[in-house]
């Protein structure tokens, strides 16, 4: 599998995707009928918030990037297992926030087959890689 290449139309469509609201919970692109004001896209991550378990999936993909070459990617399973290795697949969807919270503050990239997605859309496998 070739490496990605980045043209200033991706670098572009990153630039303003990252300007647009996004939900202090889960990360996701908020309705454009969003109050200005709005911190939450829906009652479900109003009520959720974002708890110890989401700053400390947070800073393990900050560590595993660290440990890993700049070009290096990972996957938000790799996150879980190592927070737990016994209950790992209940934190999935947790380590999918927690990657999209941290592409909306431009910390990383969410690519599928090499090439950057919009977080807010994607669906399948991710992987999770430092802005390139």
């Amino acid at each position: 599998m070739g490496r990605a290449i980045r043209t200033a139309a991706d670098a572009d469509r990153v630039e303003s995707a990252q300007a647009e609201k996004t939900c202090a919970a889960c990360g996701r692109r908020m309705p454009s009928s969003a109050a200005p004001e709005a911190k939450w896209c829906s009652a479900a991550c109003r009520k959720h918030g974002v708890d110890a378990t989401d700053r400390a999936l947070e800073q393990r993909i900050d560590e595993l990037l660290a440990a890993r070459a700049r070009t290096s990617s990972i996957c938000p399973s790799e996150v879980a297992r190592s927070l737990d290795p016994d209950d790992w697949r209940d934190l999935m969807e947790p380590a999918r926030r927690a990657a999209r919270r941290m592409v909306a503050r431009g910390e990383v990239e969410i690519t599928q087959g090499g090439n950057v997605v919009d977080p807010s859309t994607a669906k399948g496998p991710i992987r999770i890689r430092r802005p390139q």
